[in-house]
């Protein structure tokens, strides 16, 4: 489903909003379609969690699956223009922020969404420790 026209995607940091690290404070965006992503969890494909008490390698395989529902919509990290992240705890904070510095890194140049960050009390499976809904713009 790929679209011929790429979207405009402007990130845009007003100083009297203060520099975000890692993110954008404000995505203005002009396209054809837009691509709703459901939270991802570290589920593999045959539905087993990865990383049962490591939060690296589950953030590592959110990113991953992220990566597969872009790609099935014909888009890459570069099209995101929203995340929502769900952590069951603050003190992953580090390491959420070293495996989306990676993911993003991936894309020339290096995508900004706007991002929510909230930590939860709980996902819906007990082992799951983070959790990723995105937007993308094509």
């Amino acid at each position: 489903m790929a679209n011929d026209t790429a979207p405009s995607i402007t990130r845009i940091n007003p100083p009297e909003l203060g520099s975000p690290p890692g993110y954008s404070q404000i995505v203005d965006v002009s396209a054809g379609r837009i691509i709703f992503i459901a939270g991802q969890t570290a589920l593999d494909r045959d539905g087993n969690v990865v990383g049962k008490a490591d939060f690296a390698a589950q953030a590592t395989q959110v990113f991953d699956n992220l990566t597969i529902a872009l790609q099935a919509s014909g888009c890459t990290a570069a099209n995101l223009i929203k995340l929502t992240v769900f952590l069951t705890n603050m003190n992953n904070l580090a390491r959420y922020r070293e495996a989306r510095n990676r993911f993003f890194g991936s894309v020339t140049p290096p995508a900004a969404p706007a991002v929510t960050l909230v930590e939860v009390s709980k996902l819906y499976g007990p082992d799951f420790m983070i959790e990723i809904e995105a937007i993308a713009a094509a």
